[in-house]
């Protein structure tokens, strides 16, 4: 049984049409390669195959290797039951917009059940033309900056493949931080804030000022940060150390 990353690399293809530089070629397989996608097609590219391709490509020579080229975009996209177009500009074609997140959802149901899919990026500097929107279902607009809302083709093609990874329901998730070290405990904690509250006291933090709330605040500070006993025995030695130094400070001594 195939899981679902599998059908959604399977079924997805990312397609770039008329790639002007073929170091963006590269880096967006390798965009694709680290979010688990392989099917790179390619309408009218400038220059490919190319040494920048495979430079900036870092080793996902696979993905290069089986890229499709055509030199139209209706051939790459024949066989495909959804067609989403990345696009940073309103233009003129009346296409129904998604923002990333909505268009990997859309993606990986109809990959799941079985359809075949294709995100479309255009040309660098132009984007996708009017002609080749129409052929798209949708629009797909990253929300940027509006006052410099371009992104690099490869940038684009990471933020929609990571959206890709993010929908996938066998996604592992991280795993959560595992402290070796037993919590503190509420008596060690009072012991702790007392030998703050008397630390500050020493140092002269308050400068005649109260010091309630300074001790609430900190208290609150801590509880969130939950310590455990080994991080009290840190902070409880730097209050002592600051304590100290702040004896010999009152004494005149030399350190």
């Amino acid at each position: 049984m195939s899981s679902p990353a599998s059908t959604l690399a399977t079924h997805l293809r990312i397609v770039l049409v008329r790639p002007s530089h073929p170091g963006n070629i590269g880096a967006a397989a390798r965009a694709m390669r680290t979010m688990g996608l392989h099917r790179l097609g390619l309408v009218a590219p400038h220059a490919f195959p190319h040494r920048e391709a495979v430079a900036l490509a870092a080793g996902a020579d696979d993905v290069l290797n089986a890229a499709v080229v055509v030199d139209e975009l209706p051939a790459a996209i024949a066989d495909c039951h959804l067609v989403l177009g990345a696009t940073a500009r309103r233009r003129g074609v009346p296409l129904p917009e998604l923002d990333p997140r909505e268009a990997a959802r859309l993606a990986w149901e109809t990959a799941a059940a079985g359809g075949e899919v294709a995100l479309v990026f255009g040309n660098e500097r132009t984007g996708l033309e009017n002609d080749e929107l129409k052929r798209c279902h949708y629009a797909v607009t990253i929300p940027s900056d509006p006052a410099f809302s371009s992104l690099n083709l490869a940038q684009a093609v990471q933020v929609l493949a990571y959206e890709l990874r993010m929908t996938l329901p066998d996604r592992e998730p991280l795993a959560p931080a595992v402290k070796t070290d037993p919590p503190a405990s509420s008596e060690q904690l009072e012991q702790f804030y007392e030998h703050l509250a008397q630390a500050l006291v020493d140092i002269d933090f308050h400068k005649g000022r109260s010091d309630r709330t300074i001790m609430q605040r900190l208290r609150r500070l801590f509880q969130r940060a939950e310590p455990d006993q080994r991080e009290l025995r840190i902070l409880r030695g730097i209050l002592g150390e600051a304590q100290r130094m702040a004896r010999i400070a009152r004494e005149g001594r030399t350190p």
